[in-house]
């Protein structure tokens, strides 16, 4: 997305620079990789899905060689309006804990669906390096866990990242505290000062320094930087030299869906950014907490905060603008202890009692249990489906049940989750 903003400054150049800029673009198809139960595009707008891949492909093994893995070490939802008069930038945690579905692999295999970090979906898809795969998958689990339809999708790796601060003779960060991360290999004093290769890609990764040492201070550090970066480029704009270098390097780094492959795609969807104010542009988080407060033990990761994050992702769909106060405010109003998420457990199994056992766990937990009883064994396999409206719910239950899918359904029992215990029902967790 930065890049497509900055190609409006080569528009007009000659028809050589233009063709070989957009020859560095590769398109990836993501075809029937997605599958037929996606999001539907309600409320207009459109969704473009960034990833910023970890691959060290080109780096030379010189900077975090040791990764066996491609994962999505960024993933950024930018959601611009069909107004055109505003746009958010939603950043998701990497160590989001979700529900990962079944995705196509590149050998022909299928993967099975299970919870786990956000960004380890990229590098499911992508397992036998094709990134096509990749990129749908991390479609999947977003459209999955957030309800809301991918229309695009860009990857930016690292190799292209440092050639563009490099193009720029580099960018000035200026940290308040001395930074000495060995996983990050980087090493800053406090102070105002220039950086590039490696100390710029550093400075943007580095986590378990600084603040907390979760992601989520490292979000906002990767939001100033990129700020900072398209500063720097909107001033060399007349720096042919520059210029071409930072586009170069953009370009190279880029692979999109066959929509947005080339610069005429890109230039087109920056013209629709361009003219949005400054002040209109939102960029958010979304809202978490940490998972240990549902599963002790667990300090590593964070779950989506309800109902906020569900009034973040209904805002996308519908084309609705949330701000940044918006958000806190709905971030601190916890749901609401009289109006609990409402659950019918039926019992699909030969064991007699299993919807009674549940049904006094689950209002152990918070939930309310409108009706137990029995029903068909569902193919061996536990279910959990929700009417409209509900999404949200079906989510915040399925995080105490590992293994178990949310998934829409017009004859789920009117106004509750619906949970069809199968042989295969895992334990309860929190």
């Amino acid at each position: 997305m930065a890049a497509a903003v900055l190609v409006l400054g080569a528009a007009g150049t000659g028809g050589w620079f233009y063709g070989e800029l957009s020859g560095n673009i590769r398109g990836a198809g993501v075809g029937d990789a997605l599958g037929d139960d996606r999001p539907r595009a309600v409320g207009g707008g459109t969704n473009i899905l960034v990833i910023g891949s970890d691959s060290r492909a080109g780096l030379g093994g010189s900077y975090g060689g040791e990764l066996a893995t491609t994962q999505s070490d960024t993933l950024m939802l930018v959601h611009l309006s069909g107004s055109g008069e505003w746009a958010t930038v939603v950043s998701f945690p990497r160590d989001s804990w979700v529900r990962i579905p079944a995705c196509a692999r590149g050998d022909g295999t299928t993967s099975t669906p299970h919870d786990f970090k956000i960004n380890a979906a990229f590098a499911i898809g992508g397992a036998t390096g094709d990134t096509a795969k990749a990129a749908a998958c991390a479609i999947r689990t977003v459209e999955r866990n957030a309800g809301v339809r991918v229309d695009h999708f860009v990857i930016v790796d690292f190799r292209g990242f440092t050639g563009m601060v490099n193009a720029l003779d580099g960018v000035e960060v200026c940290p308040r505290r001395p930074i000495h991360d060995r996983k990050a290999r980087l090493d800053l004093p406090a102070g105002c000062r220039t950086v590039r290769d490696r100390e710029a890609l550093g400075y943007v990764r580095a986590r378990y320094s600084m603040g907390d040492g979760t992601d989520l201070g490292r979000i906002g550090r990767q939001q100033e930087f990129m700020r900072a970066l398209l500063a720097k480029a909107g001033s060399r704009l007349y720096d042919p030299e520059s210029l071409y270098g930072f586009l170069d390097s953009a370009t190279r780094s880029l692979t999109t869906d066959p929509g947005l492959a080339g610069l005429k795609p890109l230039y087109e969807l920056a013209s629709e950014v361009r003219d949005v104010p400054a002040d209109r542009v939102a960029f958010l988080t979304v809202p978490n907490h940490p998972r240990a407060r549902d599963v002790p033990g667990d300090t590593a990761n964070v779950v989506w905060h309800e109902p906020a994050a569900g009034e973040l992702f209904a805002a996308l769909g519908q084309d609705r603008e949330m701000t940044r106060g918006q958000l806190k405010k709905a971030a601190g109003r916890p749901a609401p202890a009289t109006d609990p998420v409402p659950v019918t457990v039926l019992n699909g199994t030969d064991t007699p009692g299993r919807a009674r056992e549940l049904a006094g766990r689950l209002g152990a937990l918070g939930f309310r249990v409108t009706a137990t009883g029995n029903a068909p064994a569902p193919a061996g396999r536990s279910t959990l489906t929700y009417p409209e409206g509900l999404a949200a719910g079906a989510r915040a239950l399925a995080t105490h049940l590992p293994g178990l899918d949310p998934a829409p359904a017009a004859g789920a029992a009117s106004g509750a989750v619906t949970l069809t215990i199968g042989p295969d029902l895992p334990d309860l967790t929190g």
